[in-house]
């Protein structure tokens, strides 16, 4: 049964996060790249916002953030929303509204992190649209915590006008059941992941991804006021073929996949162990992604692109391979450890990705020049 406590759909709900609080590990520490990544779609999100219907000032003005994580990523977009609007208001000779911004995530998010990073109020909320936008360092928003998952529904219906997501949607509700059953093709025997896995197993991972976007669009459609737009980054592939995750295959299908044979070799786990471990990430081709949305009919795509985003890897001293070893070790544990420990436990954890960090070590040189992400960027409208 132990085996099975990361999987179990149940449980990996109520496990799934990010690493929380603020050490070398965490994603507070350890999301720059997603930073930078985030910065430079910022023209492509304010598209995306130029479309939203402006509505009457007597009504608060609704931001989502799913998938916001515990980092200051999640406060920076917010603001960057908030203020784009407003901007947007008064261009058209309106007053702005009151904004109200939600941070959802799973319940196991470290959603105290994420309340510390938040600045204060301006003015405890007494003040004008304008003042609140004048006060740097205060933000012009009344924020709320939202536990859930969000392939189910988290708002009521017709309430919100903006919703962002980044860098969560690659995430799965569950492990397909299929590539966990030894009995199966899909068994996804010697692996933690689809990279370089078997057309049966990645047909799995595939039809989960699907099955779950499918589910996400459902809610959003019901949740989304009419008018209202939605603006989604998720890892993606340029490859056609599945079993390639391109970044996401190079982060967990080598050096992470090395590290947990290396414990098999050394006796510290059984093999058994080691498969019935899967990272439950999907990187989408284009295609993927498109047919769901065109299935599901209820939003208009504006624009559906594969961005470059660069390497999820922030190194200070790319000559110091030692580094390159630790960013790769930190940058797989930010969003793995969680997972990790509630498998094989912190001391079997933290054996793990120091084996991680010193095979990043060995292979600094290619991992800086051919570790690459690439995300599927979506601008998609209520359709009326």
């Amino acid at each position: 049964m132990a085996d099975n406590l990361v999987v179990s759909n149940v449980n990996l709900e109520k496990l799934l996060s990010m690493k929380g609080g603020k050490g070398e590990g965490s994603y507070a520490n350890n999301s720059q790249a997603q930073a930078l990544h985030a910065r430079s779609m910022l023209h492509l999100l304010e598209e995306a916002l130029d479309r939203v219907q402006l509505r009457s000032p007597d009504v608060p003005f609704t931001v989502v953030d799913l998938g916001c994580s515990c980092g200051s990523n999640t406060i920076y977009i917010v603001d960057v929303i908030v203020k784009h609007m407003v901007k947007r208001y008064e261009s058209s000779g309106h007053e702005p509204p009151e904004f109200s911004a939600f941070f959802s995530d799973l319940p196991s998010n470290d959603f105290n992190t994420l309340f510390q990073l938040l600045p204060p109020l301006a003015n405890n909320g007494g003040s004008s649209m304008e003042e609140c936008l004048a006060s740097d360092g205060h933000r012009s928003y009344f924020a709320s915590g939202v536990p859930g998952s969000f392939y189910r529904r988290l708002f009521p219906a017709r309430s919100v006008d903006v919703f962002h997501s980044a860098f969560s949607l690659h995430w799965l509700s569950q492990m397909p059941e299929a590539v966990l059953d030894r009995r199966s093709t899909a068994y996804n025997k010697g692996r933690v992941f689809i990279h370089g896995a078997n057309e049966s197993t990645a047909s799995a991972y595939k039809k989960q991804f699907q099955t779950d976007l499918a589910e996400f669009l459902r809610a959003r459609s019901i949740e989304m006021k009419k008018g209202g737009s939605m603006f989604l980054v998720c890892l993606g592939r340029t490859s056609a073929d599945p079993t390639d995750q391109g970044g996401a295959g190079l982060l967990f299908g080598t050096h992470f996949q090395d590290a947990w044979d290396d414990l098999v070799q050394e006796g510290l786990i059984s093999c058994e162990k080691r498969d019935n471990f899967n990272i439950p990430v999907y990187a989408p081709s284009l295609q993927d992604f498109k047919e769901v949305v065109e299935a599901d009919g209820s939003f208009t795509i504006n624009k559906l692109e594969v961005f470059k985003g660069g390497s999820p890897l922030v190194v200070s001293r790319p000559d110091d391979a030692s580094e390159v070893g630790r960013a790769l070790a930190n940058s797989c544990r930010s969003v793995s450890g969680v997972l990790v420990d509630a498998h094989i436990g912190d001391k079997l954890s933290e054996e793990l990705f120091l084996q991680v960090a010193n095979r990043g070590t060995s292979h600094a040189k290619e991992l800086l020049e051919q570790l690459q992400f690439f995300h599927i960027v979506a601008s998609l409208s209520f359709a009326e």
